[in-house]
């Protein structure tokens, strides 16, 4: 009999011991202790660890000097083209500059002075052609001045002009016009002309134009 109660005893004291052991209290997470890495290895987190964030990042010590934009030039003004009237108003009230200058005006007026102004314009440009052509005198008092070509020249010399008239100003300024090219006439490349009421027996010359009472021919 008392095998027996011995027996129970032992019996329930390790029923309690195991109940013990199952029964206890979960370990908290703070009380594990993980087993350590590996050396080579590395954990997502242990790599996200080691980037920089854009705000984390040091400024640099040095900044280059931002480069100057070039400066910007002025549009260039392109004035309108001035009609040949436009151009005879502006020049009206120079005087003659030199003595080309005089002869081709003193041309203009005695030739052409009632002629509208692309007439006295197409007048000037043939005395200048032919200065340039290698086939008259080379000046343009050579070119008016030479025997037989304008009946207003006598003995080399011109009559006298009223150098305060409206016609003088109008033919000093085309005289000018014509001197530096700033304007067309109607007669391209005319070397001669004469006037519609005359009928001179002239061969093998191209007419160009009839411009007022004067015929332009090369």
């Amino acid at each position: 009999m008392r095998f027996v109660v011995r027996a129970a005893g032992i019996a329930a004291t390790l029923l309690f011991a195991t109940a013990g052991t199952f029964g206890a209290a979960p370990s908290k997470a703070w009380e594990l202790v993980p087993s350590p890495l590996p050396e080579s290895g590395h954990s997502y987190a242990s790599a996200n660890a080691s980037q920089v964030l854009p705000d984390e990042a040091a400024a640099p010590t040095d900044i280059a000097p931002a480069a100057e934009a070039p400066a910007l030039q002025p549009a260039a003004v392109v004035e309108p083209k001035r009609s040949l009237a436009e151009l005879v108003d502006a020049f009206s009230s120079s005087e003659v500059s030199d003595s080309e200058h005089e002869c081709l005006a003193g041309a203009v007026y005695f030739e052409s002075k009632g002629e509208p102004l692309k007439g006295q314009l197409s007048v000037a440009e043939v005395i200048r052609n032919r200065a340039s052509s290698g086939r008259f005198p080379s000046t343009y008092c050579g070119v008016v001045k030479q025997r037989g070509q304008f009946s207003f020249v006598h003995g080399g010399r011109f009559p006298a002009i009223p150098r305060s008239s409206p016609a003088w100003r109008k033919a000093v300024a085309v005289a000018r016009i014509a001197m530096n090219d700033l304007a067309d006439g109607g007669a391209p490349k005319a070397m001669f002309f004469h006037a519609t009421y005359v009928s001179p027996k002239w061969r093998g010359r191209t007419r160009v134009a009839t411009v007022g009472n004067h015929v332009f021919y090369r």
